[in-house]
């Protein structure tokens, strides 16, 4: 189901590194490169990439929330390296200016990050001990943050979505283990509840599509490959589905959704590589035609 195409390329190359779409743009933010960390932050047009901005600090492994207007790049490792931090840089569309908003609970890399009614949830990812399972909600009204209900277990490199008006935590990974745990959060309860599990992945990514939740490429340290599965998960089913595959393998394969499709930008077409991989400058489109 569903087919690709190739569309123009990034101007640098990129893994570990984070994508969002405001609708009528795609934007590339941090991540490592052939020469380290990426500062360029490229803007999407539909037609080409352009360089916009660039970033306050070097970043891998973050993650990025567009809300109200504004491109929030959320902790992530310094550099190229594994320590963390808990920096909160915000990118103002409509004046193109950077700030700050407070500064996460404690600092972290590998995270995933969605906005749920006007708030940034942030979860799991990593420090330079362990992984963690700590869920942490961002108010901008406030500029404050608090605690929610911890995920089930400790991960780093999950997916995560809005699907059907709660959160999915998709996959992910501690050490050398793959997990393919699907979790769904309930906000008004605060809890946490099994979902339809995933063969075992981590860096990928993850798209509402058509009605659909999708999971694209990532990596399985158990076979030591990057991925080009797509899966795909109805409302209310209980199993995923295979959908076309990727036609680039990629472990951090960002995955956003642009101008009715899904755009898989950049990633790593080398397994094991995390905090320093050169990255590819790869953009592929997936779409489904309608009937």
């Amino acid at each position: 189901m569903g087919a690709w195409r190739k569309e123009p390329s990034l101007l640098a190359g990129r893994s570990a590194h984070a994508v969002v779409s405001t609708g009528d743009a795609i934007y590339a933010l941090g991540g490592s490169g052939a020469r380290g960390a990426v500062l360029d932050v490229e803007r999407f047009d539909g037609r080409r990439w352009t360089v916009v901005t660039r970033l306050p600090q070097g970043l891998n492994a973050p993650a990025a929330v567009v809300l109200g207007g504004k491109i929030y790049v959320i902790g992530g490792f310094d550099g190229t390296s594994n320590v963390p931090t808990d920096r909160v840089d915000v990118y103002d569309l409509a004046s193109r200016a950077w700030g700050r908003a407070a500064p996460l609970p404690a600092p972290r890399g590998g995270h995933a990050a969605v906005a749920l009614d006007g708030k940034i949830h942030v979860l799991g990812g990593g420090n330079e001990v362990s992984t963690l399972a700590d869920h942490s909600v961002y108010d901008p009204a406030t500029n404050r943050w608090s605690r929610l209900a911890s995920l089930r277990r400790s991960k780093g490199s999950p997916a995560a979505v809005v699907f059907g008006g709660r959160i999915y935590s998709v996959g992910g990974r501690s050490g050398n283990l793959d997990y393919g745990d699907v979790d769904i959060y309930d906000a008004g309860g605060d809890r946490w509840t099994r979902g339809p599990s995933i063969p075992p992945r981590g860096t990928h990514g993850a798209v509402v599509y058509r009605g659909s939740l999708y999971a694209f490429g990532g990596e399985s340290q158990a076979t030591g490959r990057t991925l080009k599965t797509v899966l795909r998960l109805r409302p209310g089913a209980t199993r995923w589905q295979p959908a076309a595959s990727m036609p680039t393998a990629r472990n951090y394969a960002r995955a956003v959704l642009f101008r009715d499709a899904v755009w898989v930008v950049g990633g790593s077409r080398t397994a094991g590589a995390s905090h320093n991989a050169a990255g590819s400058r790869v953009v592929e489109r997936f779409f489904v035609r309608r009937p």
